[in-house]
């Protein structure tokens, strides 16, 4: 075969793994149910992290961010194109839809809060450790419950 042709051949190759990647990686899914809302108000904020930096309260550093409305007492975000990896979840059931979780003056959260895991925090938010879980890809559901601190 001349050089040309393979070189043509090699190229189309690799564009097809490329390809093939890009097309696994949008199916990867990870589906958060998140269960226990008070009251239908404003969406539930899901904010998905791979790595301890910023989580849970630094939303800006979460690497996907999904805002879903409310049906009933629940509300499902889903996180697609996922990398395999560890992650934790983070949820705040932002009542007001102003983008951030409201506090009170001593710091302590107004709004219903939650972790993969249902990891909890002592005097504090919990810690990724605890809300970290393993995803290989494809699809994966978890069940996040919210708690209401006040």
């Amino acid at each position: 075969m001349p050089r040309s042709k393979t070189l043509i051949a090699i190229l189309a190759l690799l564009a097809a793994s490329d390809g093939a990647r890009a097309q696994t990686t949008a199916s990867n899914v990870i589906d958060v149910e998140v269960r226990g809302l008070r009251n239908a108000h404003g969406t539930v904020d899901c904010y998905l992290y791979a790595s301890a930096d910023g989580f849970p309260g630094d939303q800006s550093k979460a690497s996907k961010r999904v805002a879903s409305p409310i049906s009933g007492a629940a509300a499902t975000c889903r996180f697609s194109g996922v990398a395999p990896g560890a992650y934790a979840v983070a949820v705040v059931h932002d009542e007001h839809r102003t983008g951030r979780l409201e506090r009170n003056l001593m710091g302590i959260p107004t709004e219903g809060v939650g972790a993969s895991n249902d990891a909890a925090g002592h005097f504090g938010p919990p810690s990724f450790a605890s809300a970290r879980f393993a995803y290989a890809g494809g699809e994966k559901s978890l069940v996040v419950h919210v708690r209401y601190l006040l």
